[in-house]
């Protein structure tokens, strides 16, 4: 019998449409590893925030897949950073519905620290054991952002005590596990390091001729790629800038820009393009760029195939899934060296890792691939076989079942090990 799994991922439906400010990697984390561990011995509920009035309560997503909306505050769209004053309502809304569905979880995957609070309180009213996958960490985003995060102080607080309260918690990447030990005061014993992960049924090499075809982009251009959520941390504002160091190259470079809340790059629904499309005006660069909105993910592949390389280059990542996706599709990444980023793409190798903010490096990199193709292809060659070996969702979701299995198994000898206890108190009070 399949053993059932309850997902909570407050702010990140796996139905949403990726590239907004608050639709991104936890919303790919959240469906992919979903769809491969119901291939296996689980079935899996995915409970998210009710935001659109149009969805019913519960999708049948896929098979053995459901996703329940949750009502917590308004029916509409709520800003992550302003969802917490609605967590007690989530909380209580999924326990009504564990009681009306007579459904019963063997485990919880929390996705988030806010996902983690509402596990930590069902944990403690249903004894079931739950993971947590925090995505990002309060402390790393305060270190980088300061007065710019918008999250409640609270958050520290409560990622404290889930840590706590977690049987088990994921992190993404090595550095992703020494901020949890060293910001948290984690037990490393505590933690297993899992990676994100791709499918390669969705992302696979494409040839680059037809892929611009069918993008409408032109063939002779060096085309940089810059794909993902447009707010001001994922640093697309210093790809912006290391154009100018560009200008005078020998083959033309032009900038394609995916993401933002609309199918077309509006500033008005998106003030981050806005800023951005300002950017490249003041640098005299914007001639040199193209944005072009958000699109569907049976899209996307095609826009890493038409690319020469894949740029990201956050101020932090606590993985980053689309470079693995670039990667999958056979075009090398240039990154930053932070977080998940340095550990899926390898320096030299797979592509190249600059700092943070350093427009000049970037373009030196860059340019060092525009004129070297034989480095180009053999990066080409190293992320396919990277990917493949290491970061497929199918073996992502391997090495999470392995983890409820091994959580499960300590519950249950738990159990055992309290039944002797248990059957000594009911003696001693029928004396």
């Amino acid at each position: 019998m399949k053993k059932k799994i309850a997902f909570i991922s407050e702010h990140a439906s796996p139905l949403a449409t990726l590239g907004g400010v608050d639709s991104g990697g936890q919303n790919v984390y959240v469906a992919e590893l979903a769809k491969f561990l119901a291939k296996t011995e689980f079935t899996i509920d995915i409970f998210t925030r009710w935001d659109d009035a149009a969805l019913p309560q519960v999708v049948n997503w896929l098979p053995g897949i459901r996703v329940i909306h949750v009502k917590a505050g308004p029916v509409c769209f709520v800003a992550k950073e302003e969802l917490l004053q609605y967590m007690p309502e989530f909380t209580q809304s999924m326990l009504a519905f564990i009681e009306e569905d007579a459904v019963q979880y063997d485990l919880i995957h929390a996705n988030f620290f806010m996902s983690a609070k509402v596990a930590a309180e069902i944990k403690q009213i249903l004894d079931i054991p739950f993971v947590v996958t925090f995505h990002a960490l309060g402390h790393v985003r305060r270190i980088h952002q300061k007065d710019q995060d918008k999250f409640p102080a609270e958050r520290l607080k409560i990622e404290e005590e889930t840590i706590r309260k977690a049987d088990k918690i994921i992190a993404e990447c090595p550095q992703d596990r020494e901020d949890l030990i060293n910001l948290y005061g984690a037990s490393a014993r505590k933690i297993t390091v899992i990676p994100c992960g791709f499918s390669p049924e969705e992302f696979h090499p494409i040839n680059k001729l037809a892929a611009r075809r069918l993008l409408k982009l032109n063939p002779d251009e060096f085309i940089l790629l810059q794909l993902g959520r447009m707010v001001p941390r994922k640093g697309v504002d210093n790809v912006i800038r290391s154009l100018e160091y560009l200008k005078e190259t020998n083959r033309k470079v032009r900038l394609v820009i995916v993401g933002g809340e609309t199918d077309d790059p509006d500033p008005a629904t998106c003030p981050e393009i806005g800023r951005l499309q300002t950017l490249a005006k003041e640098k005299g660069v914007e001639t040199l760029v193209t944005f072009v909105g958000r699109k569907n993910r049976n899209v996307l592949k095609y826009y890493y195939a038409a690319a020469d390389i894949f740029i990201t280059t956050p101020w932090y990542e606590p993985f980053g899934i689309t470079p693995l996706e670039s990667m999958a599709v056979g075009t090398p990444v240039i990154g930053s060296n932070v977080g998940g980023i340095k550990y899926s793409v390898i320096d030299g190798k797979t592509g190249f890792l600059v700092p943070p903010n350093a427009p000049a490096a970037l373009a030196e990199r860059v340019q060092r691939l525009i004129n070297n193709e034989a480095l180009l292809k053999s990066m080409k060659l190293n992320s396919l076989k990277r990917v493949n070996t290491m970061f497929t969702w199918e073996n992502v979701a391997k090495m999470t079942g392995n983890l409820y299995e091994r959580i499960l198994l300590v519950t249950y000898q738990t159990s055992l090990d309290l039944q002797p206890q248990i059957k000594i108190n009911k003696k001693s009070q029928a004396a």
